[in-house]
């Protein structure tokens, strides 16, 4: 099986992924982020904690979602053509992420920040970080939306992304983490990008060291498959062990 360093990561073009995924907003989305913001909002977290997402390509709609609970906003990935995406939306996110923001007012905690595109990029670093080195426990919550199954066809390097996801949160961090289940991969600019058939069993088993409350749904019940080459979106949400 291809494994992570077999695949040309700068040569990733997050355009044609956003245009791909991101330039309509999708009833599973929606619901990801729904359940996301009310996770987060009865947690109780204090403003002035320091979030991450991890692997964040180009979605920020995870970012989105950990606005009104941070001061400082991390947002890691190992691509250049990533990175180079991300340092633009920082700036000043593009028009399409309007209808994420949308589904997240009807929370209240949202309903406090008046200029989300300023609020992130005050908040928001972009940092260059490969999620298969290990990394100190520095953040207070954090999400990572289709990555870990998304950067190799081995399912121990799959495994290893999600334990140092984990290993970035601190004890009693909440998170929030997506997966496309049974993915066979995708191409995206023309390009074969890899994936780990993921499973629920898979997801449960890695996050079984990792936190005692994990809840596990399936937001794309009844919704069209976005794309042939995978069966379904799994959604996990906890706080770390």
């Amino acid at each position: 099986m291809a494994a992570n360093a077999d695949y040309d990561w700068n040569a990733f073009d997050a355009w044609d992924y956003v245009a791909l995924n991101y330039a309509e907003l999708r009833e599973d989305d929606r619901r990801i982020l729904e359940l996301t913001a009310a996770f987060f909002a009865a947690r109780g977290i204090d403003p002035g904690s320091r979030a991450v997402d991890v692997g964040t390509g180009a979605n920020l709609y995870p970012a989105l979602a950990m606005l009104p609970f941070c001061s400082r906003l991390s947002l890691l990935d190992f691509s250049d053509a990533n990175i180079a995406w991300l340092g633009d939306e920082v700036i000043g996110y593009s028009e399409n992420w309007n209808a994420f923001w949308d589904v997240l007012l009807r929370s209240e905690p949202y309903r406090s920040i008046d200029d989300p595109r300023a609020a992130l990029r005050e908040r928001a670093v972009v940092r260059r970080w490969n999620i298969l080195e290990d990394g100190g426990r520095q953040w207070d919550l954090g999400t990572m939306f289709f990555v870990a199954e998304s950067i190799t066809a081995e399912p121990a390097e799959f495994q290893c992304a999600v334990r140092n996801f984990g290993a970035l949160l601190k004890p009693g961090a909440p998170f929030a983490a997506a997966f496309m289940e049974s993915s066979i991969g995708c191409v995206i600019g023309g390009r074969m990008f890899p994936a780990v058939g993921v499973d629920e069993d898979a997801v449960r088993a890695v996050f079984k060291s990792l936190s005692d409350d994990l809840v596990l749904y399936r937001p794309d019940e009844g919704v069209e498959p976005l794309r042939e080459g995978y069966t379904g979106m799994i959604l996990v949400h906890g706080t770390m062990r």
